[in-house]
């Protein structure tokens, strides 16, 4: 009987303990699923296109302007930028004009050395030269340094390798990336994981549409903006761009900003 009754204890204390074994778990994945509950969500990059190959983004309390040209009265009604992207020297990308118009003392200025050697001295604690494959955080945000240039013989002397930047924008776990002026080069096409994708398309300086649509369909972003389209004498047809990229990868969704609101096409 003593030795019936110590089995029948052992086997109430050995409940008792696997009840507490499986409580510990049980407590800790509620707590877990709380904490997942009240993580803020990814916040959305605002995107403004100004016009051709500039436009403001906004996140957070953050503003980026990405080659800012066409004066203070292209500005008006845009909050001050915290963040100044610069792609090349052409003056559709960079304007000393524009920077001197504007209010940027509390921005930071990524550029290329190219760009660097072009603006004034007062600017230059402001800087940040970034080489292609070069990166740099500013604000919670990592900048990269992507090569842009041209490939075509007859467009050279247009983009030569190393001197402009095309830029790709690490922002709360989203990647953007601004083309700037280049052709379908190899590193554009080496791309992953890029949400947004603005890519240019105006000749004879960058891409044809066909030549952007089937570098698009190789690095395959989440989307794609056609930018920077407007060429000498010709505008790039984006309808056309469009079409290609959904015959090729329907689920690539295009999407039109306007940018050129001065403009009657």
């Amino acid at each position: 009987m003593k030795t019936l009754a110590s089995l029948l204890i052992g086997c109430v204390l050995l409940a008792g303990c696997k009840e507490k074994q499986y409580a510990k778990p049980l407590d800790i994945a509620k707590k877990e699923n709380a904490t997942a509950q009240v993580n803020p969500k990814v916040a959305d990059v605002k995107i403004i296109p100004i016009e051709h190959a500039t436009a403001v983004l906004e996140w957070n309390d953050i503003t980026i302007y990405i080659d800012p040209v066409g004066g203070a009265k292209a500005f008006e009604g845009q909050k001050q930028a915290d963040l100044i992207l610069i792609t090349d020297v052409h003056g559709d990308h960079l304007s000393v004009e524009t920077l001197e118009a504007l209010n940027t003392e509390k921005a930071k200025i990524i550029v290329p050395q190219a760009v660097a050697d072009l603006i004034p001295e007062n600017f230059t604690p402001q800087l940040d030269v970034l080489n292609n494959g070069d990166a740099k955080e500013r604000y919670g945000i990592t900048v990269e340094a992507i090569p842009m240039y041209n490939l075509r013989k007859e467009a050279l002397k247009f983009h030569t390798k190393g001197r402009g930047n095309g830029y790709v924008l690490n922002i709360d776990g989203q990647r953007l990336y601004f083309s700037g002026d280049t052709e379908d080069i190899p590193e554009m096409r080496a791309l992953s994981n890029i949400d947004k994708a603005f890519v240019c398309m105006n000749l004879p300086y960058t891409m044809t549409p066909e030549s952007a649509a089937d570098a698009v369909l190789e690095f395959k972003p989440k989307q794609v903006y056609p930018y920077h389209y407007r060429g000498r004498p010709d505008v790039s047809d984006i309808t056309k761009f469009k079409t290609m990229v959904n015959a090729g990868n329907p689920d690539l969704e295009v999407v039109q900003l306007d940018w050129y609101p001065k403009d009657d096409f």
